[in-house]
């Protein structure tokens, strides 16, 4: 029987050009040619608010098109997450959406005022696949990987998320042909294994 797979998309252009979102689409296809189900969370066609306080982030209910991504990822066994390194780190849309969808009572909560958090994703797995214009190797072994660490530990772990993987994807922007559609092979069989 086949994973359910959530596949955020986290490129933030609407127009959908990207490798980005040709390596969502190769997942996706590799993933439901092996029988996985498979949900797409397009972000930049979901429109929502920035969140500004605490107060938005504790208590305001998010709008509906948050709940929809937020059933999608709650149904998921498996996240796949796909992004571009800008600055560093994620787009602050991308970003702005995380913020929305794992908020407290979703993805973790506190027993206590002063308790230890409850994770509330424990039992799901997920894979990143980050995309980027210097080389892989200098983002992992010069700058340390500093964000993907802090998505991996500060967010997804913290909500309970194990294992995480993770995919990198250097000289996005000079990648021929063949180079691309070798990455596009990998993790098309990715989707097929479900990881």
């Amino acid at each position: 029987m086949g994973k359910q797979i959530a596949i955020i998309q986290g490129h933030p252009d609407p127009e959908g050009n990207h490798f980005c979102h040709a390596l969502a689409a190769a997942y996706a296809q590799g993933a439901q040619s092996a029988g996985h189900k498979v949900e797409i969370i397009e972000t930049a066609h979901i429109t929502f608010p920035v969140l500004r306080s605490k107060q938005d982030f504790d208590h305001c209910a998010p709008p509906e098109s948050i709940r929809a991504a937020q059933q999608i990822i709650q149904q998921a066994g498996h996240l796949v997450l796909i992004y571009p390194l800008w600055l560093g780190t994620m787009p602050a849309y991308f970003k702005a959406f995380l913020e929305q969808v794992l908020r407290p009572g979703f993805a973790a909560k506190q027993t206590s005022a002063s308790g230890p958090w409850q994770k509330l994703l424990a039992g799901k797995s997920a894979r990143i696949i980050l995309t980027m214009g210097m080389p892989a190797f200098i983002y992992r072994w010069y700058f340390f990987a500093h964000s993907l660490k802090g998505m991996k530990r500060n967010i997804l772990g913290f909500c309970g998320i194990a294992p995480i993987k993770d995919t990198l994807i250097g000289r996005v922007d000079t990648l021929n042909d063949r180079q691309r559609e070798q990455w596009l092979t990998k993790v098309r069989s990715l989707g097929v294994q479900g990881e």
